[in-house]
């Protein structure tokens, strides 16, 4: 996870007699797929075995061959298949191409869980949008800051090296520039997967500024990777010359009421191949996309501490709901602790995110 994407994350396992004899995993786009990497580990054992795949073996010619024909070639006997695969160029015709062949086919084992690794996949192939998780931290009595604006750190050590694992595996990582102007954040991937605590892949970083408030030497800046700036139409030329020069993208947008139109920097995103938004604030940013319905998924880490103040920072802002009755309910809730900390994660919507 993290290196596939556009692609889905996919694992392949092949089991004869009882004895796994290959496995494998999805490589970056235009390698080679699980179900290849497994039947090249497997190699002659692959005869009369058995495959277990995340998602239905694709049966279309893409970057790479379909995997449903080296399925056949090397003689499988039965596929089991956690999750048809709704990309159109898919959608049942892996399974029938194989059935054909006079493999048998069982789908739907573990099909949850191979939804909730492919979630932003699925949201993509059907609805052409990316995925959005918002995330935050805060206090037991709902604060992101303290009345001054500090915020570092509510949550401790363990919680941020998890958010760093999630940084990895999302394609892109969302901030207002409020945020920025604040935090001075790096927005990077650190602590995992990688030499030096650094990650071989960063997110790109995208930057929601209405009115390019962005300080020039802001920390974004100067990490590896790519930042965009998305702000409103038109922008200063001479500015946007200048971000140019130190490697930022400005990325002109319409305006909604003199702010970015949200929902076409979605859209933009989706045509660019972003699958996953990793959504970190500020509370006007997330307030937005509560409002409208563009969030999929929240993280909240939960720590044990008190800040008070009617003037500290709350997470979300926005207009929010006039009853509690209209409150947003998460769905398939989970809970996750990190030492006194404590991760809340659920989905806005019910059932599977296509």
């Amino acid at each position: 996870m993290g290196y596939t994407s556009p692609n889905p994350s996919v694992g392949a396992v092949i089991v004869k007699r009882g004895v796994v004899v290959g496995m494998g995993y999805t490589q970056p786009p235009g390698s080679d797929h699980a179900e290849v990497m497994a039947l090249r580990q497997a190699g002659d054992k692959a005869r009369y075995a058995a495959m277990f795949v995340t998602l239905e073996p694709c049966c279309h010619y893409g970057r790479t061959p379909p995997c449903t024909q080296a399925i056949i070639s090397a003689g499988i006997s039965e596929v089991h298949i956690a999750l048809i695969d709704p990309n159109p160029l898919v959608a049942g015709r892996g399974v029938r191409e194989l059935n054909e062949a006079g493999i048998k086919t069982y789908v739907g084992e573990c099909e949850q869980e191979a939804c909730e690794i492919n979630e932003a996949y699925l949201k993509f192939v059907t609805r052409n949008l990316p995925f959005v998780i918002a995330k935050f931290a805060m206090s037991l009595d709902g604060k992101i800051a303290t009345k001054t604006g500090q915020s570092k750190w509510i949550s401790n050590e363990e919680a941020r090296n998890y958010v760093h694992a999630m940084r990895h595996t999302a394609d892109a990582i969302m901030v207002g520039v409020n945020t920025v102007i604040a935090d001075n954040p790096l927005l990077t991937a650190r602590s995992c997967y990688g030499k030096g605590g650094m990650t071989k892949k960063q997110p790109l970083r995208i930057i929601v500024d209405s009115n390019g408030r962005t300080p020039s030497d802001a920390n974004v800046f100067k990490q590896p990777g790519k930042t965009v700036l998305a702000t409103v139409e038109p922008f200063d030329k001479e500015k946007k010359k200048r971000l140019a020069q130190i490697g930022v993208e400005v990325l002109e947008l319409p305006g909604v009421e003199g702010l970015v139109d949200i929902e076409e920097l979605l859209k933009v995103s989706a045509k660019r191949e972003i699958l996953t938004i990793l959504v970190e604030g500020g509370s006007r940013l997330l307030g937005y996309l509560f409002d409208h319905g563009l969030v999929d998924k929240v993280l909240v880490f939960i720590s044990p501490i008190i800040i008070g103040g009617s003037q500290a920072r709350t997470a979300v802002s926005g207009d929010g709901v006039g009853s509690v009755a209209e409150a947003l309910c998460l769905h398939r809730v989970n809970f996750k602790n990190f030492g006194d900390n404590v991760l809340i994660s659920g989905y806005t919507k019910e059932g599977p995110q296509q």
